[in-house]
């Protein structure tokens, strides 16, 4: 893992990629431990704005971990219903400012007017403040894409703690720094076949939706693990992206738990070794294949 110099420093390279910023940086820090204080440094996680640009018109601007944002581009594209396939997308373009990262979308007319008339629907709007939604039950509609996903089989708890004794060493960002979140896709052993990392739990299951549809991964055949809890944004977007089943090692929303029971996802919570609570289903819809 890659480490700037000092903080703020970003990195300089002779190449055609774009030039972004480290992932973690070095920080003087005055450490007190037991009563006494020592110079030290400290290695902390970089935020970075990341502006999305679809066909030349800013649509948003979220503050992110300053790498695989290809992956969060389109994982985020997907998960907010702005895109149905990553197909949609006609080119990808990352550059480098000196106020952050700017992601270039050229994607389909027809999704790209959606967009904008998703966005006109939304100016002006007042109601639950949720992107412009105007009632509870328009939640698991709103932006359009999938409602529902396919029944997932009963993860095991061996396969959960699997996934969990695997976290850490897929984890280097958070090794380093502490300070991230990671997303991980496992199989229905819970063994992990890709993960990405970020500062913002949700900004690590866009990456993750992301890489995976850039992959051509199988989106039905395992379960996503999550190192944070389980909110309604987190459901939603595992819901679009058609995974089935989500596991997270903290406690779920009431809204988080009502939304995967409508739209049959899976959802675990507080996911521990030798321990879990399953909200969604209550029955078992049958073992994995």
């Amino acid at each position: 893992m890659p480490v700037s110099p000092e903080l703020g420093a970003a990195t300089t390279a002779l190449s055609d990629e774009p030039v972004l910023p480290e992932t973690s940086a070095r920080c003087d820090v005055r450490r007190v431990r037991d009563g006494q204080e020592t110079q030290d440094q400290d290695l902390i996680i970089e935020e970075t704005p990341v502006a999305l640009v679809f066909n030349g018109v800013s649509h948003a601007v979220m503050l992110a971990s300053p790498g695989d944002v290809e992956d969060f581009a389109v994982g985020f594209s997907l998960s907010e219903g702005i895109l149905d396939n990553a197909s949609d997308i006609y080119d990808l373009e990352v550059r480098s400012e000196c106020a952050g990262i700017v992601v270039s979308l050229t994607i389909a007319s027809q999704r790209f007017a959606a967009l904008k008339e998703r966005r006109r629907n939304l100016a002006g709007r007042t109601g639950c403040g949720l992107c412009g939604v105007e009632s509870l039950e328009a939640l698991a509609l709103h932006h359009g894409g999938r409602v529902c996903v396919s029944p997932a089989p009963e993860i095991s708890g061996e396969a959960i703690e699997n996934g969990l004794r695997q976290l850490p060493r897929w984890q280097p960002l958070r090794q380093l720094t502490g300070a991230s979140h990671g997303a991980a896709w496992c199989d229905w052993q819970g063994n992990i076949q890709l993960l990405r990392e970020d500062v913002g739990r949700h900004n690590a299951l866009d990456k993750l939706v992301g890489a995976m549809a850039r992959q051509k991964m199988p989106d039905r055949h395992g379960f996503a693990l999550i190192s944070s809890r389980a909110s309604y944004e987190m459901v939603q977007k595992t819901v679009r992206a058609g995974i089935p089943a989500l596991v997270a090692v903290s406690a779920p929303t009431a809204l988080a738990v009502r939304m995967a029971r409508a739209s049959g996802l899976a959802l675990i919570g507080f996911a521990r070794p030798g321990q879990r609570v399953v909200y969604s289903p209550l029955s078992e819809p049958g073992q994995p294949s």
